[in-house]
């Protein structure tokens, strides 16, 4: 699509406005410096008219000395705009990359699994990096250059309305040319830049997988198709430079003829008397100096080919919704909460359901234990209940309220979940264990380590809450990446609890410890653990087995334990562990 003008200043207004104060600054020094370009011009033509007068010496040196003053004042001027004008730039940029972060963070989880963490970064980073581009020279270099040829027009006006009348018509057909052919490349790098996202999209899916590629003998695909995406990045990089190559032939054509009538009028005003030598500097001058605002806006323009690229992508990024809708309820600040699945289905991007009709109900205080094999369902569940999706029928209830109807932050901190995989940031143990939450104090968090029995596990840390831990949990065993899971937990004291078979991949000694975290965990918060061996099972006061989406035994542990014609008695009987796999 081509975008009208209108966007580009409504996004240029919106980040501007809370720079008003540094924008109007920059203005008046960009003002100030355009006035001073026109006006050097007419101190050299005193000088040469001047000196073929015969004048005496001390005017000369005055309007020389006036001459190089007002140039170094330009100078200086002129790097007075730059930096502010890229300080608005950048203050704008970093707002706006910001509010597409949390854009992005805000969409639901069907918008993240059709595009890789790869593709967002060069979309939230690369393009806003490319917009800062935007900011400071719209400002500084689109509509600055506009002024200077509008106040070099007048200048020539004010000398002879002719040679003003010929060059305002030069110009306007200059810049008709100019808006015509402004979209020319746009298809084309828009292209491009979405050719670099997929490109760096697959690099992050590549490298994260890197051991698997290898082990499965597949990397030979994997440059075979980073080969075909560097030729799509190519191919897109091309199409734009052979447009903007176009662009450049049709200005430097235009500036040709522009010089030539320059020369050709200057010549016959002087021949008739009508001007001085002066003057006829004055006028090539001045058109010479046109030329500068106008290349400077056909290099703009080219730079607009992948402005407007970003332009258009990021608006398409913000109309992208999301489907999940926040609602406006509380939930209790403290205590167990109750859970209840009433007809629940669900499918993922219209396909096959992958829950149907699901129906149970965990009172306050309660722990639901969650059997069913690979592909159940016993996930989506999880995921339902943190509402990264919402269902395709029926409804789910949290202390008796509608899902939908309990805003997202207050359902992210009364609902917690603990997995094998735990996510580490390169920080302290402190803001590991706290999300960087500032306002949790240490004395918060080593009362939480000393009731969950890990006084000993933070007194082996070097230097306790601030040993500085890696991504990916690379510094820490499991078992510790485990038990700083649980701690994350307790801080925040949530009533309803999620585990996903924390302890699977432990050692004997670390079970242990996890498994007495488990239990105070557990201690007056309804749970829901999702288990795949006999040990996590007796924590469970009920059972539900899933089978294609479907509930196919629901009840009570005991008395399914000694039904010996359920199925959760046959997997007692045959091992939870050989069964469910």
């Amino acid at each position: 699509m081509t975008l009208p003008l209108k966007h580009y200043s409504e996004l240029l207004a919106s980040y501007i406005k809370p720079q008003l104060a540094r924008f109007v600054f920059l203005s008046v020094l960009l003002f100030s410096s355009i006035a001073l370009q026109v006006f050097n011009p007419q101190v050299i033509r005193s000088f040469i008219d001047a000196a073929l007068a015969g004048e005496v010496m001390n005017v000369l040196l005055i309007n020389a000395a006036i001459f190089i003053g007002v140039a170094l004042l330009q100078q200086v001027m002129a790097v007075g705009v730059t930096y502010l004008g890229e300080n608005v730039a950048w203050t704008a940029t970093n707002a706006l990359r910001a509010e597409l972060a949390r854009h992005c963070l805000n969409l639901d989880m069907g918008f993240h699994n059709n595009h890789t963490p790869g593709e967002l970064i060069e979309r939230i980073d690369g393009d806003v990096a490319e917009m800062s581009t935007f900011f400071s020279q719209f400002v500084v270099v689109m509509i600055g250059n506009v002024l200077l040829l509008t106040g070099i027009l007048v200048a020539l006006f004010i000398e002879n309305w002719q040679v003003g009348l010929v060059f305002s018509i030069f110009a306007v057909i200059t810049i008709l040319v100019l808006n015509r052919v402004r979209d020319i490349a746009l298809p084309y790098e828009k292209q491009r830049r979405q050719a670099e996202a997929d490109l760096y999209g697959f690099v992050e899916e590549q490298l994260s997988g890197t051991e698997d590629i290898r082990s499965s003998g597949a990397v030979d695909y994997s440059l075979r198709e980073l080969t075909r995406l560097q030729k799509d990045v190519y191919i897109g990089d091309k199409m734009t430079q052979w447009k903007n190559w176009q662009l450049n032939v049709v200005m430097g054509a235009l500036l040709t003829i522009g010089n030539l009538m320059a020369l050709g009028l200057g010549y016959w005003l002087y021949r008739n008397g009508t001007i001085t030598i002066g003057t006829v500097y004055l006028l090539i001058n001045y058109i010479n100096l046109i030329e500068m605002p106008i290349w400077t806006l056909t290099h703009e323009v080219r730079t607009f080919q992948t402005i407007g690229a970003c332009v258009e992508r990021l608006i398409e990024l913000r109309k992208i919704s999301t489907t999940v809708k926040d609602g406006n309820g509380d939930l209790p600040a403290g205590g167990a909460l109750g859970l209840h699945f009433n007809g629940v289905t669900f499918a993922y991007n219209g396909d096959a359901p992958v829950l149907d009709n699901l129906t149970f109900k965990l009172e306050p205080g309660q722990v639901l234990g969650l059997l069913g094999r690979t592909g159940s369902g016993k996930t989506t569940v999880t995921r339902l209940v943190f509402r990264l999706y919402d269902p395709v029928r029926g409804e789910i209830r949290l202390d008796g309220a509608n899902l939908s109807d309990i805003r997202q932050t207050a359902l992210r901190q009364r609902v917690a979940m603990v997995t094998q995989e735990v996510q580490l940031f390169r920080a302290s143990v402190r803001d590991n264990l706290t999300f960087f939450d500032r306002s949790i104090s240490d004395e918060r968090i080593l009362a939480v380590i000393e009731d969950l029995g890990l006084s000993d596990w933070l007194a082996a840390l070097p230097n306790g809450l601030d040993t500085l831990l890696a991504t990916g949990g690379h510094s820490l065993s499991a078992g510790e990446a485990q038990l700083l899971a649980f701690t994350r937990v307790f801080l925040r004291d949530p009533g309803l609890v999620i585990l996903d078979e924390a302890s699977s991949r432990l050692d004997p000694a670390t079970e242990q410890r996890i498994e007495r975290a488990v239990d105070r965990l557990l201690k007056g918060r309804t749970a829901i653990i999702v288990a795949h061996r006999l040990g996590t099972v007796h924590r469970a006061d009920s059972i539900l087995i899933l089978e294609d989406g479907r509930s196919a035994e629901y009840g009570a542990r005991v008395a399914l334990a000694s039904d010996s014609g359920s199925r959760f008695y046959q997997l007692l009987q045959t091992g939870l562990e050989e069964v469910l796999v």
